[in-house]
């Protein structure tokens, strides 16, 4: 499995449903604000529509951190604008506002090296800077929901330390300490723990 973390987040075009609208996106079409980028195996299966909900239901709390979220699927396009025209109590994504892309072929997947040997894509996860670098990945296996607390916290440490220089150690959230990156910082922070 490759490692993206510290390089260009591979760019893609593609075929995306938001909302009701067809569009075109590039993940160059973002440069100049935070991405989260996570994969899911399939349209109308079972984990699946539990994230994409979920995530939809902090929507603004990224908006907040001028954060976009991009979800993708080896679906096309044309099964994407189904699941959001089926109601949550048919197991589907009504009420989804943020981009799904089309990723027929997996080439996406494949460029970030979630794309699993059934040709769908593992619960990958990735949260791309304003400059397009790779800064935090995460990738579960099939049956394995993701958190979205913590995807935001990520987020969080990633702005915080861009922004104040510091570090943020295990646990850390928007508020608490962090620290400097030298031995005594360190050894202050674990004293008063």
């Amino acid at each position: 499995m490759a490692v993206l973390t510290g390089k260009q987040a591979p760019n893609f075009k593609t075929q995306a449903v938001i909302k009701n609208d067809f569009k075109e996106l590039s993940l160059s079409d973002f440069k100049g604000k935070y991405v989260v980028l996570f994969f899911y195996p399939l349209d109308f299966t079972f984990v699946c529509p539990t994230e994409l909900v979920a995530f939809q239901e902090k929507l603004n709390e990224f908006k907040e951190r001028n954060t976009e979220l991009l979800a993708c699927s080896i679906d096309s396009h044309f099964s994407h604008h189904a699941w959001l025209n089926t109601p949550k109590a048919k197991g589907g994504i009504e009420g989804v506002e943020y981009p799904l892309l089309a990723d027929i072929g997996g080439k996406i997947a494949e460029s970030y090296d979630v794309l699993s040997p059934e040709n769908i894509a593992y619960r990958g996860l990735f949260l791309i800077d304003k400059q397009g670098i790779v800064r935090h990945q995460v990738v579960n296996d099939l049956p394995l929901g993701r958190n979205v607390d913590e995807v935001l916290r990520m987020v969080d440490a990633l702005q915080h330390t861009e922004k104040h220089g510091e570090v943020c150690p295990a646990n850390w959230n928007k508020g608490s300490e962090a620290i400097q990156a030298t031995s005594e910082s360190v050894s202050s922070y674990l004293a008063k723990k």
